[in-house]
């Protein structure tokens, strides 16, 4: 087994003990919730993700927060608690040409 392959193993149990911890965080809320981690299940969870991506008209990203706000086309607005995403979205600040003098 290579580097790579025990890398990709290591965040696959990673994963599976955030989505755990996600499911008994819910059930203490009294909600249900499903984890998509693989094959056809996770295939038809990125398809909808990207499609309601795609389908934004605008995002405000406030990496100070770690906050994404997705603006759909009816109005609406969705947040994404995330320091990673709204880094990676974040345009970063060009410095400002020194004046002459």
């Amino acid at each position: 087994m290579d580097q790579d392959q025990r890398d990709k193993g290591r965040s696959a149990d990673a994963g599976d003990a955030i989505a755990e911890r996600v499911l008994k965080l819910a059930e203490e809320l009294e909600a249900s919730g499903d984890v998509r981690a693989g094959g056809a299940d996770m295939e038809h969870a990125r398809a909808a993700l990207h499609r309601w991506v795609d389908e934004a008209t605008g995002f405000v990203t406030m990496p100070a927060f770690g906050r994404v706000t997705v603006i759909h086309a009816n109005g609406r607005q969705s947040s994404i608690q995330s320091p990673d995403l709204s880094y990676s979205m974040s345009i970063p600040l060009q410095q400002a040409p020194l004046a002459d003098g």
